[in-house]
């Protein structure tokens, strides 16, 4: 099976190159996508040959492609034709943040199996990418720890008619049981000490905040098709069940897993078997789990993600622009971690909302929505 990673210099990158790593036999690496960390992909070179290696940016591609004798490409319609090459049979999209909806469209449209860890392209394009993927046979398989856990509980459903309620498990990140007040003062690094997850510095702020959860709310109202009133978000703080799927018999499934990216990578990546990997065991003889319910002092984000998920359109375009400009200044050090909420609830607007859905029309609200989001920041610093 011929590979395409896009975003290999993340931390799902690193994660997909572990499973990759560990089933050589099966899996080849065909070509990996970066914006500029040439550092860590001249490692995976070493590691992995390559055919291909797509730089986003064009000085580091400068660079590179007079170094080494490994093909190396740039520009929209180079990358455009790497994800369509007749040879790559899957493609992993884990470029972090807006910034992978580039790949995720063209992806969408290649007829090819995706493996999706960017849910912001969903969030701000779900209306645009669902349709085109649907249009050319693209099969999407999410490998978000929860989206995953939920496409497994479904294999084999003929529907998801039978569906009565889908729980989404939030960590609580490293404020569990804090109350928003309580946090006035906390620093950059507290927010990023994540207690049960290695993650990039966005993500970890993500799941700090909780935002984390309602951006997968949006993204699993899309990628199963149902409505937001079928989802639940609860605290789980062991992080072991990644969710649960209620069926209108009464029965309950849930995928557990330790903690590790690699348990959803493999199921993405395996066909008629599962790949092995070395993984942690759950210890069930002294297996502790608790859940409880998602903190009230947050449900306003919440609310806005449902009312995302309800109206469609640019909105969460709009909110997923306004929560990267608010995490960013965080990490900047521009404003307090409380500060987060404030500067996505003062950007985010409803009454914002058009069916006129294009990836001209998204980048557009996103760059609005970018500038009105630094405005606030701005006024609150």
């Amino acid at each position: 099976m011929n590979i395409l990673l896009l975003g290999a210099t993340g931390s799902i990158g690193k994660s997909v190159l572990s499973v990759i790593e560990q089933n050589k036999s099966s899996l080849n690496l065909f070509g990996i996508a970066l914006n500029k960390n040439t550092l860590e992909s001249n490692k995976i070179i070493h590691s992995f040959s390559p055919a291909f290696v797509y730089i986003e940016n064009k000085d580091a591609f400068e660079k590179q492609k007079k170094i080494d004798k490994t093909t190396f490409l740039n520009g929209d319609s180079e990358l455009k034709d790497l994800i369509n090459h007749e040879d790559v049979d899957v493609i992993v999209c884990a470029i972090s943040g807006f910034a992978g909806l580039k790949a995720t469209h063209l992806a969408a449209s290649s007829g090819k199996r995706i493996l999706l860890a960017n849910k912001e392209s969903i969030v701000s394009g779900g209306d645009l990418i669902l349709p085109i993927a649907k249009e050319n046979k693209s099969e999407i398989i999410p490998i978000d720890s929860e989206h995953n856990a939920i496409f497994q509980c479904l294999s084999g459903e003929r529907t998801t008619d039978d569906v009565k309620k889908i729980i989404i498990t939030a960590s609580g990140g490293p404020f569990l049981n804090k109350k928003l007040s309580d946090l006035r003062d906390v620093t950059k690094k507290d927010a990023l000490n994540h207690p049960n997850w290695k993650m990039g510095s966005k993500v970890s702020i993500d799941s700090a905040t909780l935002v984390n959860k309602c951006l997968e709310l949006i993204e699993a109202k899309y990628l199963f098709d149902l409505e937001e009133k079928y989802f639940e978000l609860v605290v789980h703080p062991q992080s072991i069940v990644h969710s649960i799927v209620t069926y209108i018999d009464g029965s309950s499934i849930c995928q557990l897993s330790m903690p590790d990216m690699r348990v959803p990578i493999a199921h993405a990546l395996s066909n008629k078997s599962r790949l092995p990997i070395d993984f942690n065991s759950i210890d069930f003889s002294s297996l502790s789990l608790t859940f409880q319910e998602f903190p009230k002092d947050r449900e306003k984000i919440q609310e806005i993600a449902r009312i995302v998920c309800n109206k469609g359109g640019h909105l969460g375009t709009i909110f997923n622009a306004a929560n990267e400009v608010a995490v960013e200044s965080f990490l900047k050090e521009e404003i307090s971690f409380e500060k987060i909420y404030e500067v996505i609830y003062r950007t985010f607007d409803d009454n914002e909302v058009s069916k006129d859905i294009s990836i001209e029309s998204i980048n557009e609200v996103d760059a609005q929505t970018r500038n009105h989001a630094k405005k606030v920041v701005k006024s609150i610093a």
